[in-house]
């Protein structure tokens, strides 16, 4: 009975094994494939693998001959073939093409019957697809004519090894078949080289990664543990991916040389078990080179992305991506190695310096480097100047400036090599333009009202030329509204909203401002500039003001004083105090400002009534972006020289506005030569107001890092009756407090700052910053405003070595 039990499962070893012969049945001669129909691929016996016709992605009527993993869901190619051995082009054929192994060769044709495309072998008598993905054919003989393995695309298998003299080329894209901008080379002479490559002459720039190896019997060598090594004739071998990275038996390995120049180890799960560990897709286990963002670096070429584009790697993943800069956009969404171009028109060389200053703005980039292309280079020199040069030079599209030095570059497109990296330690602006149409002269705005009022009378009367009796009413009505406009537009002419900027201020008598503050009665601020008297105006909406008695100026400051005052007239912020009008007659001149209701910070901060926390941010922001507009962003740079609280007001809505912007050059031409020139007031003075260095906008910068200590903290940067002697100067006690961790004692007894610490820090690591003695190490306002908003990255703020000049 036993030999009868055994006898089924006999039959079922030996259909096995007619089945597993008929698998292992060679191609023979005869056996042709097409594109489509039932016969488009001979698959291995594992069917893990397929030899045939794969259609192009998004063309459905173009196919490659290729080599594909045939079980898992995106069928992806490891060989495809192409125009010839050295071929820069992938074999592409129509439908109604095809493969044919007949009269001892392999050959591909077209529809027409041409042929596309051989392996170049003779003599072969049968082909055979195998289980490691190596498509071969062999002699009648059973010699081994021509391999897949032999001549790799971009892809190597398990199993399969390179000898010298053996080339891997990067796709153009995922999609595009054709040799693309990276070369992995076998050298003759034993190296294993990375190329960059011009596309499509296929001209090799210097390489980004050697093995730097040699001898005549080096291989590279994928074995069938998965680990991939460059082996010399000696037996000494080099690592080119981690050993071990997973089962063989679980999963799928593939190495390809990918398109942006890495050299990637991959698997895809292939067991039920591994599917259950691991997403059904393609995962990098290695990469070489490791950051490939960090690795080519060439006078020559655009590097890993293309010109005017930046590289970025994802360490997680061990992937790159290319990005274009601010106001940039790549010339193809699809073929992003052609790079980036402007979002807008190149700067007219024909420009003066001041229309490029007011049409150019000079945007930080965070970690984004392009360390060639440059042409010119200074040293030393400071931040805000290095800006200010690319702005006014027309062939210069950002500025890189290097605060270790003072040293400063300009460089010109293309912009080759960029990165983004947290090693760039240098701050690269990009010039773009500005985001707003640039004020216009203090006539235009009125020249255009009377033109546009012009053309509408004329059109109007055109309009009812054939009626004489209505023309008659209807430019009686018009001169009628005309005269009214113009009346009402005197009266109304101090509250026109800011986008009216073309307007000049209003000019006043001094008895209309006598009169408007009953004799200069009530006196509302004090300051080194004169005397604040409250008034209001006689006109509808009895309009308070706030009328600026200026000290009396000397000679030359009297010459610039319309200057200066038409200079603030055009300046229009939301957190600038607003110049309504001023008085120039006789010896009198006197500004008309708005009038802030909730009076200055100083008194604010300073009152019995600690203000909440949340008010006080928004008020440093304002503040800050106050100071932003005045450094950069208005039409003529201004440095404020006198940044202290009762230089801020707050009006009804408790909106920080910045007040006598713009006076500082009036003020310092009317200094003795004994006051050393020196503007400010104590405890807010930068220290080179103390040195033979020349003033820039960082002197308000420092004035700001005091205030917003004291916006923070609610109290005076010198308080002589504080209770703990290191107390007694807050400068001194923020950066102790921030030095040991102990922010939380700045806000003491601060219910809503201690529940918000962590921003508490930042604006005090902000107000470190604007500290430091050196001009340079200060940060721009623009800076400043990432900083405070928490858009960038703070880096921890050198100690300062001194407060001692800024107490003066």
């Amino acid at each position: 009975m036993a030999p009868l039990l055994f006898l089924p499962l006999l039959q079922l070893f030996l259909l096995y094994c007619i089945t597993s012969s008929h698998a292992q049945i060679n191609i023979t001669i005869g056996s042709s494939l097409t594109p489509q129909g039932l016969n488009t691929s001979w698959v291995s016996t594992s069917a893990d693998f397929a030899f045939g016709f794969r259609a192009v992605e998004g063309n459905s009527s173009s196919y490659l001959l290729a080599v594909w993993f045939n079980k898992i869901t995106n069928k992806t190619v490891v060989w495809y073939a192409k125009t010839s051995s050295s071929g820069q082009e992938a074999v592409q054929v129509p439908p109604g093409s095809i493969l044919k192994l007949a009269d001892g060769a392999l050959s591909l044709r077209d529809p027409s019957g041409n042929e596309v495309w051989n392996p170049g072998v003779t003599d072969v008598g049968y082909a055979r697809m195998f289980n490691t993905g190596n498509f071969m054919l062999f002699g009648t003989n059973g010699t081994t004519k021509w391999e897949t393995f032999g001549s790799p695309s971009d892809t190597i298998l398990p199993t399969q090894v390179l000898p010298l003299g053996t080339t891997l080329h990067s796709r153009l894209l995922v999609t595009d078949y054709s040799n693309g901008r990276f070369q992995l080379n076998v050298q003759e002479d034993g190296n294993l080289v990375m190329y960059p490559a011009a596309v499509p002459s296929g001209y090799l720039y210097d390489p980004y990664w050697a093995s730097n190896t040699v001898g005549n019997g080096s291989r590279l060598v994928f074995n069938e543990t998965g680990r991939i090594y460059f082996t010399l004739i000696n037996g000494t071998q080099t690592n080119i991916t981690s050993a071990g990275v997973d089962s063989m038996g679980d999963f799928f390995h593939r190495a390809t040389f990918d398109t942006d120049g890495v050299f990637r180890q991959y698997v895809y799960p292939k067991s039920t078990k591994a599917r259950h560990l691991s997403q059904e897709e393609w995962r990098a286990v290695d990469a070489l080179p490791h950051n490939i963002c960090r690795a080519i670096l060439n006078w020559v070429g655009s590097g890993v992305c293309g010109f005017n584009s930046y590289c970025t790697f994802d360490g997680s993943k061990n992937m790159t991506s290319c990005l274009c800069p601010q106001s940039y956009k790549f010339i193809d969404d699809e073929k992003k190695y052609k790079g980036c171009t402007p979002d807008f028109e190149p700067q007219n060389c024909e420009l003066d310096e001041t229309a490029a200053m007011m049409q150019y703005d000079m945007t930080p980039i965070d970690r984004v480097d392009w360390p060639l292309s440059d042409y010119e280079q200074y040293s030393p020199i400071d931040e805000t100047e290095c800006q200010r040069l690319c702005k006014i030079d027309c062939f210069c599209a950002i500025a890189v400036f290097e605060k270790a030095t003072n040293t400063c570059w300009k460089k010109k497109l293309p912009l080759s090599n960029g990165k983004m990296d947290d090693t760039v330690s240098r701050t690269v602006f990009l010039k773009v333009p500005r985001s707003t149409n640039s004020q216009s002269v203090l006539s235009s705005g009125y020249s255009k009202w009377k033109e546009d009022r012009k053309h509408w009378i004329l059109g109007s009367s055109l309009l009812f030329g054939s009626s004489l009796l209505v023309n008659f009413i209807l430019i009686s009505i018009l001169l009628f509204g005309t005269y009214c406009s113009i009346t009402s537009r005197k009266k109304m002419q101090l509250l026109e909203p800011p986008n009216n900027s073309g307007l000049p201020p209003k000019i006043f008598t001094y008895s209309e401002l006598e009169k408007a503050t009953g004799g200069f009665r009530e006196v509302i601020g004090t300051g080194a500039s004169g005397v604040v008297y409250k008034g209001q105006l006689q006109d509808e909406c009895r309009t308070n003001i706030a009328v600026k008695k200026i000290e009396k100026l000397q000679h030359e400051a009297e010459k610039v004083f319309l200057v200066e005052v038409q200079t603030i007239g055009q300046t229009f912020h939301r957190n600038l105090v607003r110049l309504l009008g001023f008085c120039n007659e006789g010896t009198e001149r006197l500004l008309v400002y708005e009038f802030m209701g909730n009076g200055s910070l100083n008194g604010f901060l300073f009152s019995d009534t600690r203000p909440d926390w949340s008010l006080r941010v928004q008020i440093a922001l304002g503040v800050a972006r106050g100071l932003l507009y005045l450094h950069e962003e208005c039409n003529k740079q201004i440095i404020h020289c006198d940044m202290k609280p009762h230089n801020i007001l707050l009006d009804d809505n408790f909106a920080s506005k910045i007040s006598d912007f713009g006076l500082a050059k009036l003020l310092l031409l009317n200094q003795t030569q004994t006051s050393t020139c020196i503007r400010g007031t104590r405890g807010y003075v930068a220290p080179e107001w103390f040195k033979n260095i020349g003033i820039t906008s960082k002197v308000d910068v420092y004035s700001f890092g005091v205030i917003l200590l004291e916006i923070v903290c609610c109290r005076k940067n010198v308080e002589l009756e504080a209770g703990e002697e290191e107390q007694t100067i807050l400068t001194y006690w923020a950066n102790d407090c921030y030095r040991c961790g102990r922010i939380d004692l700045l806000v003491q007894g601060d219910g809503e700052a201690i529940s918000n610490i962590k921003k508490v820090e930042r604006f005090v690591a902000v107000a470190l910053w604007c500290l430091q003695e050196e001009p340079t190490m200060r940060p721009t306002m623009h800076k400043v405003t990432q900083m405070l908003d928490g858009a960038v990255q703070i880096p921890t703020p050198p100690d300062p070595s001194s407060y001692i000049s800024s107490l003066a």
